[in-house]
């Protein structure tokens, strides 16, 4: 069992404008995300599913090149080696989940 203070881990910056905090389980990565107006990630893919959920914010999600706005309380499933894309239109608080952990987040 794991019991963690988000404000204990230090902050990232993983692409310009995207600052995260993982929390690394057995079986997942748990990224929260703080991410700048205007800033974006291009498309790419990787072998984990996603979840994406919004807490606050408008964010621009492009999955398999349907592009989709989000918004608080939106959910979103991203299957695993699907090329998608990402882009904040306002600040943003967004929580991913990867399966299986994202080593590369380590």
């Amino acid at each position: 069992m794991m019991f963690i203070k988000l404000g204990t881990i230090e902050e990232r910056e993983v692409v310009e404008g995207f600052h995260a905090r993982f929390v690394h389980a057995e079986r997942s990565t748990i990224a929260f995300w703080r991410i700048e107006a205007d800033k974006a990630i291009p498309t790419h893919s990787h072998p984990h599913e996603q979840t994406v959920l919004i807490l606050e914010g408008e964010f621009e999600l492009t999955v398999a090149g349907q592009p989709r706005t989000i918004r608080p309380g939106d959910f979103v499933v991203v299957p695993p080696d699907i090329p998608h894309s990402a882009r904040a239109i306002t600040e943003c608080r967004i929580v991913d989940t990867f399966c299986p952990v994202r080593e590369d987040y380590r």
